[in-house]
């Protein structure tokens, strides 16, 4: 059947103003996951820079005070300074109050999980995606963090974890699960947000 030429220029418009729509909303997608990943490696050289020199100078026991307070200070400032939520969670959170994975958090990590055990390699593990929640429609981020050997002084097994870290991991985090991890192992993920505007 063959369109009137007014209604088939108007369903070209619309089929026109759609694809150009798409595009442009690809293309704030793509420069969202590129500021995101810009942030997430600011947060994990940030904090794995301030861990370094704090356990070169005092050991791993001062370690878990810069993690407790350093940590979300140094998330917190990157968050302002980006105008996005930049966070670290786990589904095996140290901290519950700052690092309790939400739901789609949750599916990402376990995503994370299944590609690593089918031999994918933990450094390319991230996605990107706009998720549209009851607060409202967002660009999402995550880039998968792993276990290396100086994780293991305070997220390690048996005795990896001096009794002077157990002690203090007690006294800060008495409801702690955050330990019992090996390297190479998925510790959890840096993970960015931002409101798509409209």
């Amino acid at each position: 059947m063959k369109l009137p030429p007014a209604r088939f220029a108007a369903a070209l418009i619309f089929a026109l103003s759609v694809a150009s729509t798409a595009t442009v909303a690809d293309e704030e997608l793509a420069r969202f996951e590129d500021l995101a990943r810009k942030a997430a490696s600011q947060i994990v050289g940030q904090v794995r820079g301030e861990l370094v020199r704090e356990m070169e100078r005092t050991g791993p026991i001062r370690s878990v005070i810069v993690c407790k307070y350093s940590a979300p200070e140094i998330a917190s400032a990157i968050s302002r300074s980006t105008g996005m939520r930049v966070t670290r969670v786990s589904l095996r959170p140290r901290n519950r109050a700052l690092g309790e994975a939400d739901a789609w958090e949750q599916r990402v990590l376990l995503d994370f999980e299944k590609r690593l055990s089918s031999g994918e390699k933990i450094e390319a593990l991230e996605t990107v995606e706009v998720v549209r929640e009851p607060a409202g429609t967002f660009h999402r981020y995550m880039k998968a963090i792993q276990v290396s050997q100086p994780c293991l002084a305070c997220h390690g097994t048996g005795g990896e974890i001096s009794d002077g870290v157990r002690a203090q991991l007690a006294a800060e985090y008495p409801n702690d699960v955050a330990t019992g991890y090996r390297v190479g192992q998925l510790r959890g993920a840096v993970s960015v947000k931002k409101r798509v505007e409209r």
